[in-house]
C-alpha cells in the first residue's frame, strides 16, 4: 500500500509540476531584474516580461500551417511614431531576444545562489528477494539527506536513514544502518576562503548587473534606430511627392514644348523635353521602389507581417520642421567626460577589468596544496532498533587533517597563466573601449556640425532653385531663355528640395546618436525626439556657459594642418 501511495503521489507532482516550476523560476528572476534596475539602469521597468502570444499555449498545439496564415493575414493601419515605438517593442524580434538573455544570464544567478542553498532529497528503496527455499524478502530503505556549501569553501551534509518496513513489519533480523550522520570538510589552503568559494557566485551577480546595464543602452540604441528609420521614412515620402511632381510638371512642359515647336522651337529642344520627361518618370518609379523596399524593411524591424500595410504619419516631419536644429552645447573633452559618467556599456567594460584582477587570485589559489579538516558525528545501529526510543548517547564522532601535497598542477598551472593573458587581454580591451567612445563623441559632434552646415546650405540651394524656375519661366515665355534652361531648374528645384528634407533628418539623427553615445539621451520620454534633451555637466559647472559650435565660417587648410 506504501508503494503504491508512493508512486501515485510521483505521478501526480510529475503532471503538475511543469507550470509550477515555470512560475517559481519567473518569480525569482523578475525578482533579481527588478531589483538590479533600479541599482543599475537607474529605473525599475515593472513591465519587463518575456511572455508572447504563444508563452501561454502547449508547444504540440502550435502548428506551422498557424504561423503562415499569421504571416500572410493582410492588415491595414495608421501609425504614428509613438505607435511604431510601442510596436517595436511588443513584436520586435531583436527586442525579444535582448529580453531573453537578459532573463537567462538572471536565470544562471539562480543556479550559483543554489548551491550555497541547504540541498534536500529523500527517497526510498523497495526490494523484493526470493531464495531457493522460496523465501520471499521485502526491504524498504528510506533516507533524507541535506547538502550544504559553505561561503567558507567547506561542505556540510546531514543524513537520516531507516529500514522502517523491517521494523514495523517485526522482522527479527538486526538492522544496520547508520541512522544519524553529520559530516563536515573544510579547506584551509586549496579551495578556502569566501572570495575563492564565491567566486562563480560572485560573477554571477555581476553578469546579471552587465547584462541590465547592457540592455538599458540597448534600449536607447533601438528607440533612436526605430525613431530615425521612421523619419528616413517620412523622407522618402516626401521625396516620392516631389518626383511625382516633378515628373507632372515635366510632362505639362513637353506638351508645351510640342505644341511650341510647331513653328517656334527647334526639334531638338522638343526632344529634350521629351527625354526630361522619361527622366523624371524613370526617376519617380525609382523612388516608388525604394521607398516599398524601405518599408518592407521597417516592418521586419518592427517584427510585423510583410502582408501588413502601414500608413505612416506626417505629422511628425512637420514637427520636427518646427522645432529647427536644437544644438548640443557641449565640447569635445567636456563630452568625453560626460561619456564616461554616463555610458553604461563603458561602466561595464572597467568593471570587467576590476573582474579580471579579482579572478588572478582566485586562480592562483588552485596551485596551492590540499589541506583540509574534516569532521563527523554519527548514531549508527548496532543491534536490533527500537525506533521509539533513541540513544542519543550512543553516537560515534571523528575528525581529523587531510594533506595532499602539489605535486601535479600543470593543469592549474596553465590556468594561471592564462589568466594572467586575459587579464591583459582585457585592459587594452578596456583602453580600446575608452578610446572607441573618445572616436565616437568626437566623430558624433563634428557630424553634428557638418549637418548642420549642410542643412542651411541646402535651404539657401533650395531658396535660389526656386527663384531660378520664376526667373527662367518668365524668360521663356518673353523668348529669352531655352526649353533646356527651364528643365535644368525644375530638375535642380526637386533636388534641393530633396537634399533639405535629407539634411534634416540627417541632423536630428546625429543628434539623437550623439546623445545615444554620450549616454544621456532619455527614450523613455514622451515624444523624446522633440525634446530638449539637456546635456548633464561633468564635474563641477564651468566658469562660463558653453556655447554651441558655430556654424557659420570654414576652417582654412593651413589652420587645419597646422
Amino acid at each position: 500500500m506504501s508503494l503504491m501511495l508512493a508512486l501515485a503521489a510521483s505521478a501526480l507532482w510529475v503532471g503538475c509540476g511543469r507550470d509550477y516550476y515555470q512560475r517559481s523560476a519567473d518569480k525569482e528572476v523578475f525578482g533579481i531584474l527588478g531589483k538590479r534596475q533600479a541599482e543599475y539602469a537607474g529605473k525599475t521597468n515593472g513591465n519587463f516580461t518575456i511572455q508572447t502570444p504563444y508563452s501561454g499555449r502547449k508547444a504540440k498545439a502550435i502548428k506551422a500551417p498557424e504561423i503562415i496564415a499569421e504571416r500572410g493575414a493582410p492588415s491595414k493601419r495608421p501609425m504614428t511614431l509613438a505607435e511604431a515605438l510601442k510596436t517595436a517593442v511588443a513584436t520586435s524580434r531583436d527586442y525579444q531576444y535582448r529580453k531573453e538573455t537578459v532573463y537567462l544570464v538572471a536565470l544562471s544567478l539562480t543556479a550559483e545562489r543554489y548551491d550555497f542553498r541547504p540541498k534536500w532529497s529523500a527517497g526510498s528503496e523497495v526490494t523484493f528477494s526470493k531464495d531457493s527455499a522460496g523465501e520471499t524478502t521485502r526491504t524498504v530503505r528510506s533516507g533524507v539527506s541535506a547538502t550544504q556549501m559553505l561561503k567558507s569553501g567547506g561542505e556540510l551534509v546531514f543524513s537520516v536513514a531507516n529500514d522502517m518496513l523491517r521494523y514495523y513489519s517485526h522482522d527479527p533480523r538486526p538492522s544496520r544502518t547508520t541512522l544519524f550522520a553529520l559530516e563536515l570538510v573544510q579547506p584551509l589552503l586549496r579551495g578556502a576562503g569566501w572570495a575563492v568559494a564565491t567566486e562563480c557566485l560572485t560573477q554571477a551577480e555581476r553578469n546579471v548587473i552587465y547584462e541590465v546595464r547592457s540592455f538599458a543602452h540597448y534600449e536607447r540604441t533601438f528607440a533612436v534606430d526605430i525613431t530615425t528609420s521612421y523619419f528616413r521614412l517620412l523622407q522618402q515620402k516626401d521625396t516620392v511627392r516631389n518626383e511625382y511632381s516633378n515628373f507632372k510638371n515635366l510632362t505639362m512642359a513637353r506638351e508645351r514644348a510640342e505644341a511650341l515647336g510647331v513653328d517656334r522651337l527647334p526639334v531638338f529642344q522638343v526632344d529634350q523635353a521629351r527625354q526630361d520627361e522619361l527622366k523624371a518618370k524613370s526617376r519617380y518609379i525609382t523612388a516608388v521602389q525604394s521607398y516599398q523596399s524601405s518599408l518592407d524593411d521597417f516592418k521586419i524591424k518592427l517584427g510585423l507581417p510583410l502582408s501588413a500595410e502601414l500608413a505612416l504619419d506626417d505629422t511628425a516631419m512637420e514637427d520636427l520642421l518646427k522645432i529647427g536644429l536644437p544644438p548640443v552645447a557641449l565640447a569635445d573633452p567636456e563630452g568625453y567626460k560626460v561619456a564616461l559618467e554616463h555610458r553604461l556599456d563603458l561602466q561595464n567594460e572597467m568593471d570587467r577589468f576590476e573582474d579580471g584582477k579579482r579572478k588572478i587570485d582566485v586562480v592562483a589559489n588552485k596551485l596551492l596544496p590540499d589541506l583540509d579538516i574534516f569532521a563527523s558525528v554519527s548514531l549508527p545501529s548496532k543491534g536490533p532498533m527500537d525506533y521509539t526510543k533513541f540513544e542519543v548517547g550512543q553516537y560515534t564522532a571523528s575528525g581529523g587533517v587531510g594533506l595532499s601535497l602539489p605535486l601535479d598542477r600543470l593543469k592549474e598551472r596553465n590556468e594561471y597563466r592564462t589568466t594572467l593573458i586575459t587579464f591583459e587581454r582585457q585592459l587594452r580591451t578596456l583602453a580600446l573601449a575608452l578610446d572607441t567612445v573618445r572616436d565616437e563623441v568626437r566623430q558624433g559632434l563634428r557630424t553634428l556640425w557638418q549637418k548642420g552646415n549642410d542643412y542651411e546650405i541646402q535651404v539657401n540651394a533650395e531658396s535660389l532653385a526656386k527663384r531660378r524656375v520664376e526667373s527662367v519661366t518668365l524668360l521663356l515665355q518673353a523668348g529669352r531663355a531655352q526649353m533646356r534652361d527651364l528643365l535644368e531648374a525644375q530638375s535642380a528645384l526637386v533636388t534641393a528640395h530633396n537634399a533639405v528634407m535629407t539634411a534634416l533628418v540627417d541632423y536630428h539623427a546625429a543628434r539623437w546618436t550623439l546623445l545615444r553615445d554620450l549616454g544621456t539621451i532619455r527614450t523613455d520620454m514622451d515624444v523624446f525626439w522633440l525634446a530638449a534633451q539637456p546635456v548633464p555637466r561633468a564635474g563641477p559647472p564651468p566658469a562660463a556657459p558653453v556655447a554651441a559650435p558655430q556654424r557659420e565660417g570654414l576652417i582654412s587648410p593651413e589652420e587645419l594642418f597646422r
